[in-house]
């Protein structure tokens, strides 16, 4: 989840943040764990924590850029669960996780793998991952022949069959397959899996020839398929008043590009006459770069309590317990998943969600495919 909707649920957890200081105040420093977050589903997982026993407390603090806060003068927080925190100045706040990692506590095994390893640093492990995101390619369930592969679609089958979809009547398209312009985000994993290989330096390096050739492959994408970009922006400006997804359930557009986060809080009545595939290429899938992870402070005052919350929340019962509850109260309207995203945890993704979420049924991609991004700069 991203900022865009962490704005969605404040209003509806507002209350939770009051109540969660107030209580706070009336409690000893060493038993209370203070949380910083970009993600306001913390304060209900807290809220959950708090209330299954009696020893520790957590108390969240929301802020739009925790990463940022750190670097700032004040007092530290216990725990920090948020975006942004694998670039190597804020990883320099946190201490090693590994003591987690024991008989009574966590087991790697039951993380994604290439997800621990941007919290690891020279082989200790020091932030954990939360949750992902997963860039989708929407399109009609009744579409006459499907993609290709189950699972995935590529940016060269996506720009063939749009070509053929696009209809034209005097200049103007009144269908159009696809337009890869309609997305920043999209663009940006386009060079991506071209191999731009954003990465964070002072601040930022990227593959100069790879991102050339990414433009240039959008730019031909555009005059081959859809003639111009004058064409897809008439096409735009006449047609998408409604929402995407709308569009495509009308045939208006073959596909359209929205990544899971968003995708699975459309009103259930919207996704069902809906599919979609996982964007890829030579079987890598780029998962999102607004990711959260997990860390405790190296100056925490409450490792004890920090530690607590950290067995209990990573933990397979504990997220299917989060997620029924999230249910209940109609969260899942608003957030997917746990904290926005997919589960870190395997059994989570791969088990309990599609409980939750039928259509991930026959949808779940190979773990071998899922690549996270670069360590990116935190601004």
């Amino acid at each position: 989840m991203n900022n865009r909707t962490a704005k969605q649920i404040l209003p509806v957890l507002l209350p939770v943040f009051f109540l969660m200081g107030l209580a706070s105040c009336t409690l000893g420093n060493s038993n209370v764990a203070v949380l910083w977050t970009d993600h306001p589903e913390f304060a209900f997982y807290a809220e959950y924590f708090n209330a299954s026993q009696d020893k520790y407390k957590v108390e969240v603090k929301y802020f739009e850029s925790p990463a940022q806060k750190l670097t700032e003068p004040g007092a530290a927080p216990d725990i920090v669960a948020a975006s942004w925190l694998k670039s190597a100045s804020s990883r320099s706040f946190f201490r090693p996780l590994d003591v987690i990692f024991s008989k009574d506590g966590l087991d790697r095994s039951s993380f994604y793998e290439k997800l621990l390893l941007p919290g690891s640093i020279e082989g200790r492990q020091y932030l954990l991952p939360v949750n992902f995101n997963i860039p989708a390619i929407l399109f009609a369930q009744d579409l006459n022949q499907p993609p290709s592969d189950p699972f995935t679609i590529g940016t060269d089958e996506i720009k063939e069959r749009g070509k053929a979809y696009n209809i034209e009547t005097k200049g103007v398209y009144t269908r159009l397959g696809f337009s890869p312009l309609l997305s920043d985000e999209f663009l940006f994993l386009v060079s991506i899996l071209q191999g731009a290989g954003f990465r964070e330096a002072s601040p930022i390096a990227w593959d100069l020839q790879a991102l050339e050739q990414a433009v240039s492959y959008i730019k031909d994408w555009i005059t081959e398929a859809n003639t111009s970009v004058q064409m897809e922006d008439d096409f735009s400006f006449k047609y998408f008043y409604d929402p995407p997804d709308k569009l495509v359930s009308s045939g208006r557009v073959l596909y359209v590009y929205m990544d899971s986060s968003r995708f699975f809080i459309l009103p259930e009545e919207r996704r069902a006459n809906l599919d979609f595939r996982w964007l890829a290429s030579k079987e890598t899938i780029p998962l999102d770069e607004w990711n959260v992870y997990y860390g405790i402070h190296k100056k925490a005052k409450a490792v004890k309590a920090a530690e607590a919350f950290t067995r209990w929340f990573l933990n397979a019962e504990t997220q299917k317990l989060l997620l029924e509850a999230g249910k209940d109260k109609r969260l899942n309207e608003t957030s997917f998943g746990i904290a926005g995203g997919f589960s870190a945890m395997k059994t989570v993704t791969e088990q309990i969600f599609p409980q939750f979420y039928p259509s991930l049924l026959g949808h779940m991609p190979p773990e071998t495919y899922l690549s996270p991004l670069n360590i990116l700069p935190r601004n």
